[in-house]
Formats: structure tokens, C-alpha cells, sequence
């Protein structure tokens, strides 16, 4: 048919679709065996349907047709014809709707996990999330971060300081100009260009673990904000000298106040030893709440203020501690006289390692002695054997500074011996005896609050009309 139509043949060539429509075929042309399409083609035919069905068809997926039986538009789908589009399979379309529900609320979900994480960490001060910021060893590419501070302003959010200026500021590192002398480094006192009183830390060359120091001390100070720890003002960019430069605390340490060179009386009264346990304690539990365990908690590690405000200062030995775990297992480091005896035996760091010193530095605020003292008994050279055999015993005129004038003053004598009464608790061999440091902190504040008392008289080696204090004496005892 058309076979000489050379435009027919073409369009039937690129044709890619394809309708079947009715032609109207005339009475005599029906008895006719033969039918001659071309004849019929040139009469023409009409197309009953309209433009927009098949449009509506198309858009859904199907192909325009007609029915011949009922003369009507069909649209013919993948799945069978339909009057006018393909309609969705019901059982495809609600599986669909569920994946991209789940998948919805999966997404919802994540995103108000990341939401609520990163507003707790901004509220925490934290920045860390994994033990690469709290190393076991000295793993980290030095070279790395040797290129980190020689070519950046700031490392971790810190003003990085060339070892020439901080060199000029401690003139040298002059020993006149030196604030203490620890076991990790030597502090310098020194002046910025800028006017700023500072304190500078060297760390010792020989410290096979200056690496780890000098991160920890970085990564912790930059990452949290308390009233009650020392401000951390940069570092050096030179590693072969690791300087940290902090805020000038210009009183001293506790322990100077207590037992060291600074020792004057009536200069560390009762009132502001409280004052400096109450802080201490809230630095410390702010430091538990932001998964940080300090490790070394010690007067020496206390500073004071002009005012005698405490600055908590010394992280080089801090570690991260995950809340999902019950220890972090690792070789005991601290200071003798304050590392917690449970960990010192079995390698098990947790948060109330850090309650077992505080116990000691409660002992310490209470009677100005030292937490070791070689000159005591054999038996009483750590302070905490010492206390526990006198608080036992409730020979607290043993134990209590005379110079806090607790034997005339029943509210200074209530004080003294309640907080004797904690640190008692603090000092218990067994960790799960312990409390935390948010229940130290609590009952400091419940100690603090003043109250009014009949007069009370010390004699001989017991505290007369004095209710016992201790909880768990029998089981001590037995």
C-alpha cells in the first residue's frame, strides 16, 4: 500500500508509536473479500477522542488507544488498558509511602540527635568525642602538628605564641622569675608585650610524655569554660620547647597557704577554707559532668586569687572518661599520698579516683598538714591514714588546725567536723563507699550554711556533746 509513496515509507520508518482506530467501511465495499485500504484511507476517518485524554494518558505512563467494541478512548498501561490514565498500583504506591516515611523519620530522628549533641557540648564546653584527643600513649604525628602550630595564629581555638616572645617575656627563663617547680615542668612568671601578667610551663625535655601533657592541657582548657579553672591564654609553636601559657594566679597554691612558704596567721581563716573546698569541689564535678577525670588532684594543683578565689590548674595527667563504660584501664599516675588506693592495685581510673584525692585535700584544709610528712609515725606518713585512725577514734582535737579556733566556736567545730565526717567517706578503701563529686559539692553547701549553736568545749581526746558524725564506722572498724 502507498509503496511508491516514498514520504509514507519515511514516516513509517521513524514512526515509534502506533493507534488503532475504526474505519467506517461502506455496504458494498463489506461483501468484498478484497478491501482496498487506500480507497478507505482517502475517504478519511474520524478519531474519537480528545486531545487532553490522551495527554492525561501519556503523562501517566500509558499509550492513547480506542476500544472498538464500545467505541471509547482507552489508554493502554503497562499493567492492562484503563479508561483514561494508568492508574498506581496500590500495593507498589503504599510500600512506597512506608520507605519514605521510615526514611523520613529516620532522617528527623538523626538530625535531632546532632541537634541536641551539639547544644550540649556547647553547654558542657566540649569539643571531643573520641580518645583521639585523650591519647594512652604518644601515638600522634608530631610532624603534623609541629606544621599546624609553626604555620597557624591559632591551635584548638588558642593564641600560638613564638618561643622568642615568651622568651622575652620570663627574660630568659630567668629562675628569679620562677612560680613552682612540679614532676612534668617548671612555671615562669612573665610579662607579655601586651601588658598581660602570665604564668609560663615548661615542660621537662626529659617527660617522655610532654606530648600527651602538652595536648591535654590544650585540648581540655580550650574546650571548657569554668569560673573555677585556670585560663588557658595559648601555647608555643616551637616543640622542642613545649610552653603553655595560662593566666597569672599571683596567691599562690593552697598548699602554700597550709604547709608551704606562705604560711601567716590568720591568713587562711575557717570561712575561707570552706570557700576554697566549696569551689574546688564545683570545678571538679563540672569536670566529671564533661566526661573528664582529673588524675591529679592535689593542694599544690589548687590556686588562689587575690581573693582567695580557686583556680584549678594542671590537666596534664586528665582523662576522658566515656559514659557508657564503668573504668578506663590504665597504669596509675598521680601524686603520692593522693592516688586512690583501689586504682593504684587493680589499673581502674574512674571519677571517684578523683573523690578519693579530694578526700585528702579536704583533710589538708582542716588540719594545714601535708599529705605526706616522712617525719609522722610509719603508719601515719599519708595524711588519709592518719585522719581515718583519728576520725575513728573522734579524736578530732588530733587532727583539727587549733589555729580555726574550733575548741570556742561551735559553729567553726560543726564545720570542721562535718567536713571531717565527708572527707571520711571520700577516703573509704572501696570505690562504690565513695560519693560523687555533685554529692560532695551539695553537702559542702549544706555545711556552709551557718547555723545557730550553744557554745561547746574540746577536752582531752574527744569532742564533748558532739553527735558522732560517722556513718560508717562499724563497718570501718570491723
Amino acid at each position: 500500500m502507498f509503496h511508491d509513496n516514498k514520504n509514507l515509507i519515511s514516516a513509517l520508518e521513524h514512526c515509534t508509536e502506533n493507534v488503532v482506530a475504526p474505519v467506517e467501511r461502506w455496504e458494498d465495499e463489506r461483501s468484498n473479500d478484497v478491501v482496498k485500504y487506500d480507497k478507505l484511507l482517502r475517504r478519511g476517518f474520524e478519531l474519537q477522542w480528545r486531545v487532553s485524554s490522551c495527554s492525561e494518558c501519556k503523562g501517566s505512563g500509558g499509550r492513547c488507544g480506542f476500544n472498538s467494541t464500545t467505541q471509547m478512548f482507552k489508554c493502554f498501561c503497562p499493567d492492562r488498558p484503563h479508561s483514561s490514565t494508568c492508574k498506581p498500583q496500590m500495593g507498589k504506591s503504599k510500600t512506597k509511602v512506608i520507605i519514605i516515611a521510615v526514611l523520613g523519620a529516620v532522617i528527623l530522628i538523626l538530625t535531632l540527635s546532632l541537634v541536641v549533641f551539639v547544644l550540649r557540648s556547647q553547654k558542657k564546653g566540649c569539643c571531643w568525642g573520641s580518645s583521639q584527643f585523650f591519647p594512652d600513649n604518644t601515638t600522634s604525628d608530631d610532624l603534623s602538628l609541629k606544621q599546624d602550630l609553626e604555620h597557624d595564629s591559632k591551635y584548638f581555638g588558642i593564641h600560638v605564641f613564638s618561643y622568642s616572645e615568651l622568651e622575652e617575656a620570663t627574660n630568659s627563663f630567668d629562675s628569679s622569675k620562677e612560680l613552682g617547680d612540679g614532676g612534668f615542668g617548671t612555671v615562669y612568671y612573665g610579662k607579655l608585650r601586651d601588658g598581660r601578667e602570665v604564668a609560663v610551663k615548661r615542660l621537662y625535655e626529659h617527660n617522655n610524655k610532654r606530648m600527651e601533657q602538652f595536648r591535654n592541657e590544650i585540648e581540655i582548657l580550650t574546650c571548657l569554660r569554668h569560673p573555677n579553672l585556670v585560663t588557658l591564654y595559648g601555647c608555643t609553636s616551637r616543640l622542642s620547647r613545649e610552653l603553655l601559657v595560662y593566666e597569672y594566679i599571683p596567691n599562690g597554691t593552697v598548699a602554700d597557704h597550709l604547709h608551704g612558704e606562705r604560711v601567716k596567721d590568720g591568713s587562711l581563716t575557717w570561712p575561707i577554707r570552706m570557700s576554697i573546698a566549696v569551689e574546688a569541689a564545683g570545678a571538679l564535678a563540672y569536670l566529671h559532668a564533661s566526661g573528664i577525670i582529673h588524675r591529679d588532684v592535689k593542694t599544690s594543683n589548687i590556686l588562689l586569687d587575690e581573693n582567695f578565689c580557686v583556680k584549678v590548674a594542671d590537666f596534664g595527667l586528665s582523662r576522658h572518661f566515656p559514659n557508657n563504660v564503668s573504668h578506663v584501664s590504665t597504669a596509675p599516675q598521680g601524686t603520692p599520698g593522693y592516688v586512690d588506693p583501689e586504682y593504684h592495685e587493680f589499673y581502674q581510673l574512674t571519677d571517684k579516683s578523683d573523690v578519693y584525692s579530694f578526700g585528702v585535700v579536704l583533710i589538708e584544709l582542716i588540719s594545714s598538714m601535708p599529705a605526706v610528712d616522712i617525719s609522722r609515725h610509719r603508719h601515719e606518713i599519708n595524711l588519709s591514714n592518719l585522719a581515718m585512725n583519728r576520725i575513728i577514734r573522734h579524736a578530732f582535737n588530733e587532727l583539727i588546725d587549733p589555729f580555726l579556733r574550733f575548741e570556742t566556736d561551735a559553729e567553726i567545730l560543726r564545720m570542721t567536723t562535718s567536713v571531717a565526717e565527708l572527707a571520711f567517706r571520700c577516703l573509704q578503701p572501696e570505690k562504690d563507699m565513695r560519693p560523687t563529686m555533685d554529692d560532695i559539692l551539695e553537702t559542702l553547701k549544706e555545711i556552709q550554711v551557718p547555723q545557730r549553736l550553744p557554745p561547746t568545749v574540746v577536752g582531752g581526746s574527744d569532742v564533748r556533746n558532739l553527735t558522732p558524725v560517722l556513718k560508717h564506722r562499724e563497718a570501718v572498724s570491723g
